[in-house]
């Protein structure tokens, strides 16, 4: 799995720290091939000028629920399909994305020698893995039954290279006070829901997930054939509960400045007690004695309890991660086992995937970069980069403006912001230099050696990092990725090819839908460099106090009142949004509009842009940005999207136009109507 270090992205991905098998996309219809798209090619693709208008519900004053005035009929008539958690603009491109990619997959499986062909191929093969069954990983599972204490420091570092979760994570990434140099970052782990809170916070959901996570338990130990599932069962979960106890929360472990806790080994040994960390760092192929620890207390009391817990407990726990963790590569009991929760408990999906779309999934997932040089070559033509590119410097020079106006930056910095800004560095597309993967081992007929080997590919392919040059030319998502990031170490800025397209963008709809949709997007991605994580690092991409104390005053104060404001938000009954985590993106949704804003103001060179179908320019601008945001919800997902997601849910981020002075003259948005904020309480940052 693709860890991004030190990055915001967009969206959060659909399986929100839990298994892929929860929410991915769907296919959809095909779209037309290039010939017969190319006789249409002046139209754009959504109404006559890049806007679905037949979504719309104008029974709803814009001033009450924004949303729901630009989106309340494709809301209402939209079914989310079974085999999804949700449902709106990001899957409808992955759908795409994904279809495309099963015809390049198809087209590769008659091919012997296609790696990702072979790959697609073992996964459609059901018959052989059913007939298998558990076998291939049986050899592993023996392993964790006989570990004992002495040896469990250097199982925890095969199972790290092997794939499987376990107590401790780790990637290889850059030193943040030191962008030009690779260290290996630990953080907390052990726990088998994706956040602590669900074992602690006390709520009617909570209760019926920790049931259902329990069953799951057992569940997975009876597949295997332990006896005394059920109370063995109970112990992990208590287990489990213990760790989470000793686990940060998430707004601690979001904070840049908190998390960055360089260490030696010797320092980790001596901080937390009870385990071998020299054998399991040096196990997993660290050869250098510096690292950081990004929740030492954490360390501390989970090296406490793995020194207390009796081995069978840890053994069975391991055992569980593992079934979990190849589940979608293992027989269909397996699998299905494991989304019950991930997918269904948790997140609400009625059903799998279709085995084709699960087999595209775990080729890109492992082989994205292979199959992204047949994808871009097929989908992602010249015109729309260089598109892309003049959109990205018109948004990059309206930041630029943004800043040389700040009433609350001290000049000095400003002078280090513009600095920051003209170093950025914008992928567009796909990579310009692709990954090796000459080295990985793919067989026709080993659906679970292809997924070991692929972990244990990646796995060393992050390690050979240290000691090297800073990699620049590598992506953290591929060209099929419905998304886009902000890495702060690399400065960068990074859109991948499956975004470019409509609702984003369309080369041929009205410039206002393309500003308010991905030039929106791109003023998101800008604008997390300096939001409250990305501003502390400086123009090199290392963590450091370039700002004044006056700086830091205004700009908390700021941040403040958008905590405040999402905090207020009651997404269902009883479970409102943590403005605090969630401000980072809070902040580049505000800051991401107003500079799109800016830049599509500025591209009318002066001029009054034309009404169309009854909508001024500054009208359909919006109305793009809430567009892109068209998202149905399974309630079970909106739920745990308020506890692990760091994005607000696409309604509270239509809603953060109510902060700009242009979207209520565009649409006369008057006090007393829901949304309306007087100009003392509209929040300006950027």
């Amino acid at each position: 799995m693709i860890h991004l270090p030190k990055t915001s992205r967009l969206m959060a991905s659909a399986a929100l720290g839990a298994l892929m098998l929860t929410a991915v996309p769907a296919a959809a219809e095909e779209k037309p091939a290039a010939a017969s798209a190319a006789a249409s090619a002046a139209k754009p693709e959504l109404g006559t000028f890049g806007f679905d208008l037949s979504g719309m519900d104008k029974s709803v004053q814009p001033g009450d629920d924004f949303y729901a005035y630009a989106n309340g009929t494709w809301a209402k008539n939209t079914e989310i399909p079974a085999d999804k958690s949700n449902f709106g603009m990001f899957t409808v491109l992955a759908d795409l994305s994904q279809t495309r990619t099963q015809e390049i997959l198809e087209a590769a499986r008659t091919d012997p020698n296609s790696m990702i062909g072979r790959a697609y191929a073992a996964y459609l093969d059901a018959a052989t893995v059913e007939a298998k069954g558990l076998a291939p990983i049986e050899p592993w599972l023996n392993q964790i039954r006989t570990v004992d204490k002495a040896g469990l420091a250097r199982l925890l570092a095969e199972a790290d290279r092997n794939g499987v979760r376990h107590f401790f994570g780790g990637y290889v990434g850059q030193d943040d006070k030191n962008p030009d140099v690779y260290i290996y970052t630990m953080f907390q782990g052990g726990i088998g829901m994706p956040d602590r809170d669900f074992y602690l916070k006390e709520n009617e959901r909570n209760t019926r997930l920790q049931a259902a996570y329990l069953k799951h338990l057992e569940n997975v130990l009876t597949l295997v054939g332990e006896a005394n599932a059920a109370a063995r069962a109970q112990a992990i979960y208590d287990f489990e509960k213990q760790i989470a106890t000793v686990h940060w929360d998430k707004n601690d472990s979001s904070d840049a400045t908190k998390v960055y806790n360089k260490m030696t080994i010797a320092e980790l040994a001596a901080a937390a007690p009870g385990f071998d960390w020299q054998t399991f760092i040096r196990g997993i192929g660290v050869k250098e004695d510096s690292l950081l620890v990004s929740q030492p207390s954490a360390f501390t009391g989970e090296a406490k309890l793995l020194a207390e817990a009796p081995i069978g407990v840890i053994r069975d726990l391991l055992i569980v991660r593992s079934l979990d963790g190849f589940s979608d590569v293992l027989p269909d009991a397996v699998a299905q086992e494991a989304f019950s929760f991930y997918g269904t408990a948790l997140s609400g999906t009625p059903q799998m995937q279709e085995r084709w779309k699960r087999a595209v999934d775990f080729t890109t997932n492992n082989m994205g970069e292979a199959v992204g040089q047949d994808y871009v070559a097929r989908y992602f033509p010249p015109e729309t980069k260089a598109a892309m590119d003049q959109l990205v410097r018109n948004v990059l020079a309206a930041m630029g403006d943004r800043i040389d106006g700040l009433s609350w930056m001290q000049p000095e910095t400003k002078v280090k912001a513009k600095k920051k800004l003209a170093n950025f560095t914008t992928k567009i597309g796909y990579p310009d230099r692709w990954k090796d993967y000459s080295k990985l081992e793919i067989k026709a007929d080993d659906l679970f050696g292809n997924a070991l080997r692929s972990n244990q590919f990646a796995h060393d392919d992050n390690i050979s990092r240290l000691g090297g040059p800073i990699r620049r030319w590598e992506w953290g998502m591929t060209p099929m990725t419905v998304n886009a990031y902000a890495n702060f170490g690399m400065n960068e800025i990074v859109f991948p090819a499956a975004i470019l397209q409509p609702p984003f963008f369309d080369p041929h709809a009205d410039p206002a839908i393309n500003y308010g949709g991905i030039g929106a997007v791109i003023g998101h991605e800008i604008s997390h460099h300096f939001d409250d994580q990305g501003a502390k690092y400086d123009e090199t991409g290392k963590l450091a106090d370039w700002w004044t104390p006056a700086d830091v005053a205004a700009f908390e104060a700021a941040g403040k009142a958008l905590v405040a404001q999402y905090d207020a938000y009651e997404v269902l009954p009883g479970e409102k949004l943590d403005g605090t985590f969630t401000l980072g993106e809070n902040i580049g949704d505000l800051a991401g509009l107003t500079v799109a804003y800016e830049a599509y103001k500025k591209s009318l060179g002066g001029k009054e842009a034309p009404v169309l179908d009854g909508l001024t320019g500054d009208q359909r601008f919006f109305l793009g940005w809430a567009q892109v945001w068209r998202r149905n919800y399974r309630e079970q997902n909106l739920s745990q999207r308020i506890t692990t997601d760091p994005h607000a849910p696409s309604i509270q981020r239509t809603w953060v136009s109510r902060n700009l002075d242009p979207w209520y003259k565009a649409f006369q948005v008057k006090p007393g109507q829901k949304l309306y904020l007087t100009p003392e309480e509209r929040v300006r940052i950027w």
